[in-house]
């Protein structure tokens, strides 16, 4: 993507299901969690490049021993920043105390980190301050053993000042309204309230104090917990959390919109936010992966025993779309697949907008994540090419020469390696115009292919701002003299904000939006965007669930098509001399090339949740009003 979006997160949980005592027998080391950790945060680094976390429990522990650990990192590389910092500490314990080497039962006591119960978390920035405070994962702790709550998530609630509302309301003064806080208090109040009921109901039973703690962890119900907790939660999630005493979770929401896939044998049971790194970490079938459900929590005790259990209701699953276009691995197979047809799909378009004159386009792509969606359009381009070779060779009626035949069959997509994506810049300059030369050099080109008789197809998964487009690589791709830049994006247009988890808050960022303002303005539509936004002002006392998307009326002004065209003058200028296309892809072959993944709302603003709408309205009187806040 050219450019660079964030708030997407990652989740790894394993919990080892046998003593240390045989890891260490059968792979070597009493380590094997914290080394399959590492692997499983660093194959998921693509989720999350801003920060990280990593925190352990250790399993039936004698009071005065510690049991939790936990290290977070902001470091310009912070997986590795974590488990250098790990790997330190282990060998600076095994230096001072040789004795421990061998012996797994002295590692677990007096070593941290060691354990059988592990979270770790990738971070990209949300809104605001990128401080290692607001790094997962975070910790409520408490001397309660079982009152120690740890959290993680890949997750963003669209109503969290009803969620903080609520805490005051049952008496708690939260430290912040940041939602990651305002989740783990919830749950935390739960989890203390029930464990002081068995606590009272135990000591009825005739237990002493002592003898409690043990019952509590064996009675402790934690999906009965993580219902109360997430009863009014309303957003996309994929919640992990540790409980002191050794319980684990995982949490996905509703309609599916965050992903979670685990795995489980007699060994261990591991979750992650991507199926292929499971299947890598521990060289597992893909069949063996499996989805955790929506609504639903793989929940596993300090026994060993694990168990799915619906939490919430499932509503109309609708898995978000972007997760298969950009933030997850291409590795996964199906993922693969369908970003393959995201190319294949576009291609009529295409080749429409070429005249068919393959022989005198080039066709290339946007680094990295469009590479998949490129192998998809070169092969649809083949296919196009073999059938007119056929004919050819049928219309020539076994009169052809072996040289015409050659020259036939010789045809074929030209393929470039054109846009080169050369250094990551840092904006140390503020001066608006030198910082744009610095931005429009991102990029670099492969000077040498193209003719000025070419055509230059370049396809990106999708446009979100088109600053990147425009300032450096429509510019970089003019100095080739092509006669026309055909930029294609393997996503539809992004027209409205995101608020489960990806950072597209703000509508007038959108070039899509732009784009039918201009033409609002173009067309004396533009008393429109009054009107929307007075509809929009009358719905900010209604309850989200009464909440229209008004915003749809905007758009609804004007073909896909006429905004595709307007795209493409905004992102061009009076000095680039190649004419510029945009062809985006219909919302119809996006459903057809992720049929699981039906999650839309960015390009339809049809959102899975009452509380999407609520956001786009916010976001609209933002905009109108001039307001520079997020909407949710």
């Amino acid at each position: 993507m050219s450019d660079a979006l964030k708030h997407e997160c990652g989740i790894a949980q394993i919990r080892l299901l046998k003593p240390l005592e045989f890891y260490k027998e059968k792979y070597g080391s009493a380590f094997y969690g914290v080394n399959k950790m590492y692997l499983l945060m660093e194959k998921q680094h693509n989720r999350g490049q801003d920060g990280a976390g990593f925190a352990s429990i250790k399993l039936d522990t004698q009071p005065g021993e510690r049991y939790i650990s936990r290290v977070r990192s902001i470091a310009q590389q912070p997986i590795q920043d974590i488990f250098a910092q790990i790997n330190e500490r282990i060998n600076k314990e095994f230096a001072e105390n040789p004795e421990y080497v061998d012996n797994v039962e002295l590692q677990k006591k007096n070593i941290p980190y060691i354990g059988e119960v592990l979270l770790g978390h990738v971070r990209y920035g949300t809104f605001g301050k990128n401080s290692v405070e607001s790094v997962h994962p975070f910790l409520r702790q408490n001397n309660w053993m079982h009152r120690n709550l740890i959290v993680a998530g890949n997750f963003n609630m669209t109503n969290v000042n009803e969620l903080f509302d609520g805490l005051v309301r049952i008496g708690q003064h939260p430290k912040e309204k940041a939602d990651t806080i305002t989740i783990m208090e919830k749950i935390g109040h739960f989890l203390d309230d029930a464990v002081s009921k068995l606590y009272k109901k135990l000591k009825k039973e005739g237990y002493s104090k002592n003898e409690c703690s043990a019952l509590i962890a064996e009675r402790l119900n934690v999906a009965k917990i993580l219902k109360k907790a997430s009863k009014n939660w309303d957003g996309g999630y994929a919640m992990a959390g540790l409980l002191g005493h050794g319980d684990s979770f995982v949490l996905r929401d509703p309609a599916g919109i965050r992903p979670a896939y685990y795995y489980k044998d007699d060994e261990i049971v591991v979750v992650a936010s991507e199926r292929p790194v499971i299947q890598t970490v521990f060289n597992v079938d893909f069949e063996d992966v499996k989805e955790l459900e929506p609504g639903h929590a793989i929940i596993t005790k300090m026994s060993g025993e694990v168990a799915i259990k619906k939490i919430l209701e499932p509503l109309e699953r609708k898995a978000c779309s972007f997760e298969r276009i950009y933030f997850s691995r291409g590795s996964d197979a199906e993922i693969y697949q369908e970003r393959k047809n995201l190319g294949k799909f576009l291609m009529p378009k295409v080749l429409e907008a070429i005249n068919n004159d393959t022989k005198n386009t080039v066709f290339s792509y946007i680094p990295n994540t469009a590479e998949t969606s490129f192998f998809g359009m070169i092969e649809t381009v083949e296919e196009h090419l073999n059938k007119k070779k056929t004919q050819a060779i049928l219309d020539g009626n076994g009169q052809l020469s072996a040289e015409a035949v050659t020259n036939i069959l010789s045809e074929r997509p030209r393929i470039e390696k054109i846009a080169i994506k050369d250094v990551k810049l840092r904006t140390f300059i503020t001066e608006d115009s030198s910082r744009d030369d610095l931005v429009a050099h991102v990029y670099d080109v492969t000077y040498g292919v193209i003719k000025p008789t070419d055509n230059l197809v370049i396809i990106d998964d999708s446009i979100v701002r088109g600053t990147t487009l425009k300032k450096s690589i429509i510019k970089m791709m003019d100095r080739l003299h092509p006669k026309k830049i055909i930029v294609v994006s393997s996503a539809p247009q992004i027209r409205y904000p995101d608020c489960y988890g990806i950072d597209m808050a703000r509508l007038e960022d959108l070039i899509a939006f732009r784009a039918m303002l201009e033409l609002l303005e173009e067309n004396n539509k533009y008393h429109l965007v009054q009107e929307v936004y007075e509809k929009c002002k009358a719905q900010v006392n209604l309850e989200d669930k009464d909440v229209r998307n008004f915003v749809k009326d905007l758009y609804s002004q004007f073909t896909a098509d006429a905004i595709s065209d307007k795209i493409a003058e905004l992102i061009s200028n009076e000095n680039i001399n190649a004419e510029v296309v945009t062809i985006f892809q219909p919302i119809e072959n996006l459903h057809k090339a992720c049929p699981k993944n039906l999650g839309d709302w960015y390009f339809t603003g049809n959102y899975p949740t009452v509380g999407g709408n609520r956001v786009v309205n916010r976001a609209f009187i933002n905009f109108f009003e001039g307001n520079k806040d997020r909407a949710y």
